[in-house]
C-alpha cells in the first residue's frame, strides 16, 4: 500500500532527524555535538535490537513478510544497512564541521599529524608508562583461538606479516576506569583519545613481529533476549540471560578508518559476519566523549539556556497532596514542572502517613539514586501493605531492577514481575487510606512517563492525580490481576492493555467517523511516540476517507504516510525533535470540547503496546485540565521551529513560516515559558490575598478604637 511505511525504515527516519538537529546552528554548538553523539548511541541500539531481531527472522521466518510493505526479513536488512550508508556522509561532514567551530572557541581534538613535537614525546611516554602496563596484545591466527570481543568496546587490530595466511593482533582498548580523554594542553580542551594513542603504537605490543595495517574496530552484538515466567525463578533466569546476552551473535563491525581488506575478511569469517554488516568511519568509533567535553565547559553561549523544572501551580506547599487531589484532579506536565515537588512528595508523604494503608505502583526503568525506591522501602518499613511490580524485562535496565527488587524485598516490600510473555509497561500507582469517620479514600495516579527523577527533566511527559473512586476500582483490578498472571477484560473508566485499550480507542474512532457519516465534524488527535498498529492504522485511514480530520503527532516512528489521495488525504503528521525527548501520549476524540473525550496514558499506537503489553490510559474529565491540555496540543501544531511535516512521499520536512510576520514558536521553550508564568501568577495571586489580608486584619482593631473612643467621652462629658 502506498500509504504504508517500513517500520524500520521509518525509524531511521526519525535518527536522521535527530542528525539535523547537530546540523543545525540555531541550537548552541555543544549541544549541536551531543545530537551526534545521540545519533550514534540510537544507531547501536538499532542495530541491537532491531537487526538483531531482523537477523533472527531472516533463520527461523525467512518467508514472514512485514504487515505495512510486504518485504521479508532480509530485504529489509539489505534496505536498512543502505539506508545507514547513505547517511553517514552527512554524519562525518556534521561531526567535522561542528568539530572545526569547537577549535575557534580554544578546543582542539589532537592527531597524530598535528600534534607538536613536546606532544609527540609526551604522548610516547604516556603510553609506554600508562597504558602498556594494563592492556595486552593477542596474537590470532588459525591455529589460535579467536578472542571474545565485547559489545562496543573499542579495539586496536594490526595486521602481522606471516608466512602462513593472515595473522592478526588485538589490542583491547575499552577499560573500567580508564581516562579516555588524554588532556594536551590548554585546562584539557587539548586533547588526544586514548584509542588513537594505543593505535600508533601498537606495533611495541607485538615486538618480534611486523605489522603491515592498522586500523580501530568496534563490534555491535545483538541484545534481543526474551525470557518468560514468573516468581523467584523469573528474577534468577533473568540474571543468567542479561549475563548471556554479552555473548549474543555480532551484528555489525565498524572499523575507523581504512584497514587491509585481507584483514578485514579474516575479522568477519571469525565473527561470522557477512561483509555488508561492515561499516567504515572517518570519525571516532564511540562519541560519547562528547558529553564530558559539555560537563567540562561552562560557557553559556555552548550551552541552551539553563531550564529549571518549577513547582506545580497546582499544588499548595501548605497542605499534603493527597489533601489536595481529594479535593481537585491534578495534572502534572514534565520535564517542566517538578518531579521532586509533587509526586516524590506524594510518595514520601504517604510514605510516613499513619492513615495511608497501601501503596502499589509499577515500575518499568528507575533513577540511578531513585527516591521512588526509598520512599516506597520507608513505607514498607512503616508497617503499610506496599506491592511493587517491577518489570524485569525493561530492556537495557534488566541488572538495575534485578537489584532493586532485592532492595524492595529486603525492606519488606511484596514484589512481583507481571504476567508471562507480557511485559507490564504500565505507569501506575494506587494508594489505599483510612477516611475520617470510616471507610477509605484513594488517589490514583497514571502517567506517561517512568517514575525516574533524571529522565523526568528530560522527556516531556504527562501525570494525572485524581482521587475517582471509578478510576480507584480499575487500578486495583489492574494489580488484581498483575498479581494473578491475569488481565483486566473490562473497565469502568481506565482504558488497559492487552484486552481493553485497543478495542475501546477503535471504539471512540468509529464515534468520530459516525459523526462525520452523518455531515459533522469527526476529529482524532494522538500524541504519540510511534504509530505501526495495523489495525489502527487501517482505522484511521477509514477516518480519513469518510471525512474525519485527523492531526497526528508522532515523534518516531510512523507506518501511516499522510496526504495520500484517496486514503489519508484528510490526515497530518509532524515530529517534533528538539531540546528534550517527547514522550508524553494524548489521545483525543471530538471537536467539541464539552463533548470530547480525552485520555494520556502509556501506551503508544504499535501492536507491541495495544496487545502485547500491559498499558493503562486514563480519562481527563476535569474541563481544566482538558483545556490546558487542549493549548498544549496547540502549541505542538503550531511549532515552526522544531516542527516537521511528514509529507506524501514519506519524506519529512521543517515547517515553513510562509509569511514574513510569522514568529519562531518552539513549543518545548513556549511550555516551559507558561510553566515559569502559571508559577508566578499563582504567587502573585498568594501575594495580593495575603497582602488584602493583611490590610483587613489591620483595619479592624483601628476601626474599633475610633468608634469606641466618642462613645467613652460622651459619657464622661454628661457625668460632669
Amino acid at each position: 500500500m502506498e500509504y504504508l511505511e517500513n517500520r524500520e525504515l521509518s525509524w531511521l527516519k526519525f535518527n536522521s532527524r535527530v542528525l539535523e538537529e547537530a546540523a543545525d546552528e540555531r541550537n548552541p554548538l555543544l549541544e549541536r555535538l551531543s545530537f551526534s553523539a545521540i545519533y550514534q548511541s540510537n544507531l547501536d541500539e538499532f542495530f541491537m535490537v532491531r537487526v538483531g531481531s531482523l537477523t533472527d527472522a531472516a533463520v527461523n521466518s525467512p518467508k514472514r513478510p512485514d504487515s505495512k510493505t510486504g518485504m521479508t526479513p532480509a530485504q529489509q536488512l539489505d534496505a536498512v544497512f543502505t539506508a545507514v550508508r547513505r547517511l553517514r556522509p552527512a554524519v562525518e561532514e556534521t561531526f567535522t564541521k561542528n568539530m572545526q567551530e569547537l577549535k575557534a572557541v580554544g578546543y582542539e581534538h589532537v592527531n597524530f599529524g598535528n600534534a607538536t613535537p613536546e606532544e609527540l614525546s609526551f604522548l610516547e611516554l604516556y603510553f609506554k608508562r600508562e597504558l602498556k602496563p594494563f592492556i595486552t596484545g593477542i596474537v590470532i591466527n588459525d591455529a589460535l583461538p579467536f578472542p571474545f570481543l565485547k559489545n562496543k568496546a573499542i579495539y586496536a587490530a594490526v595486521q602481522l606479516a606471516s608466512k602462513k595466511g593472515v595473522a592478526i593482533g588485538v589490542i583491547p582498548i575499552t577499560r573500567d576506569n580508564s581516562e579516555r580523554i588524554i588532556p594536551l594542553g590548554n585546562g584539557g580542551k587539548r586533547f588526544i583519545l586514548e584509542e588513537e594513542v594505543v593505535l600508533k603504537y601498537a606495533h611495541l605490543m607485538f615486538k618480534g613481529y611486523k605489522v603491515l595495517d592498522r586500523a580501530l574496530i568496534r563490534i555491535t552484538r545483538s541484545a534481543d533476549i526474551m525470557v518468560s515466567g514468573k516468581g523467584a525463578e523469573f528474577r534468577e533466569r533473568m540474571e543468567e540471560l542479561v549475563a548471556k546476552r554479552k555473548k549474543l551473535a555480532p551484528m555489525r563491525l565498524e572499523v575507523f578508518d581504512e584497514f587491509s581488506r585481507d584483514a578485514t575478511d579474516y575479522i568477519c569469517r571469525k565473527l561470522k559476519l557477512k561483509n555488508d554488516r561492515v561499516f567504515h568511519s572517518h570519525i571516532p568509533l564511540d562519541l560519547s566523549y562528547l558529553f564530558e567535553l559539555q560537563e567540562m565547559d561552562l560557557s553559556p553561549e555552548l550551552h541552551y539556556v539553563k531550564r529549571v523544572p518549577q513547582k506545580s501551580a497546582m499544588l499548595s506547599d501548605t497542605r499534603s497532596v493527597f489533601a489536595q487531589v481529594k479535593s481537585k484532579d491534578i495534572l502534572l506536565s514534565y520535564p517542566f514542572e517538578s518531579m521532586t515537588t509533587s509526586f516524590i512528595r506524594l510518595l514520601e508523604e504517604s510514605a510516613v502517613d499513619p492513615k495511608v494503608t497501601s501503596i502499589k505502583i509499577t515500575l518499568y526503568r528507575l533513577a540511578r539514586n531513585s527516591k521512588v525506591i526509598s520512599a516506597l522501602c520507608t513505607a514498607a518499613e512503616n508497617g503499610k501493605d506496599v506491592l511493587v511490580m517491577i518489570e524485569l524485562r525493561a530492556r537495557f535496565d534488566e541488572a538495575n531492577n534485578i537489584e532493586w527488587s532485592k532492595i524492595l524485598q529486603n525492606s519488606g516490600v511484596n514484589v512481583i514481575y507481571g504476567p508471562k510473555d507480557y511485559k507490564a509497561h504500565s505507569k501506575l500507582l494506587l494508594i489505599t487510606r483510612r477516611a475520617r469517620g470510616g471507610g477509605f479514600e484513594y488517589v490514583t495516579q497514571v502517567g506517561t512517563g517512568n517514575y525516574n527523577e533524571k529522565t523526568s527533566a528530560l522527556y516531556t511527559d504527562l501525570m494525572l492525580l485524581t482521587a475517582d473512586r471509578d478510576i480507584a476500582a480499575d487500578a486495583e483490578d489492574v494489580f488484581t490481576a498483575l498479581q494473578n498472571g491475569t488481565f483486566v477484560e473490562d473497565t469502568r473508566k481506565l482504558l488497559v492493555s492487552p484486552l481493553a485499550l485497543r478495542p475501546q480507542v477503535l471504539a471512540l474512532m468509529d464515534e468520530q467517523i459516525d459523526i462525520a457519516r452523518s455531515g459533522g465534524s469527526g476529529y482524532i488527535a494522538a500524541k504519540i511516540n510511534s504509530l505501526s498498529d495495523r489495525t489502527i492504522i487501517d482505522k484511521l485511514v477509514e477516518a480519513s476517507q469518510v471525512g474525519v480530520k485527523v492531526e497526528l503527532v508522532v515523534r518516531g516512528i510512523c507506518c501511516l504516510v499522510p496526504g495520500v489521495q484517496g486514503y489519508t488525504e484528510n490526515i497530518t503528521v509532524r515530529s517534533i525533535v528538539g531540546r528534550f525527548l517527547e514522550h508524553s501520549r494524548i489521545f483525543i476524540f471530538g471537536k467539541d470540547s464539552k463533548a470530547q473525550k480525552m485520555y494520556i496514558g502509556s501506551a503508544d499506537y504499535m501492536s507491541r503496546n495495544t496487545i502485547r503489553r500491559v498499558e493503562v490510559a486514563a480519562p481527563i474529565e476535569d474541563e481544566r485540565l482538558k483545556k490546558r491540555i487542549r493549548e498544549l496540543f496547540r502549541t505542538l501544531m503550531a511549532d515552526n521551529v522544531k516542527a516537521r511535516v511528514m509529507n506524501s512521499d514519506g519524506s519529512y520536512s521543517r515547517v515553513a513560516m510562509r509569511r514574513a510576520s510569522d514568529v519562531p514558536l518552539n513549543s518545548q521553550e513556549a511550555l516551559y515559558d507558561d510553566a515559569y508564568k502559571r508559577l508566578s501568577d499563582r504567587q502573585a495571586r498568594q501575594e495580593r490575598l495575603k497582602t488584602n489580608l493583611e490590610k483587613r486584619t489591620a483595619k479592624k482593631p483601628a476601626s474599633g478604637r475610633k468608634k469606641s473612643a466618642p462613645k467613652t467621652s460622651a459619657k464622661k462629658k454628661s457625668s460632669k
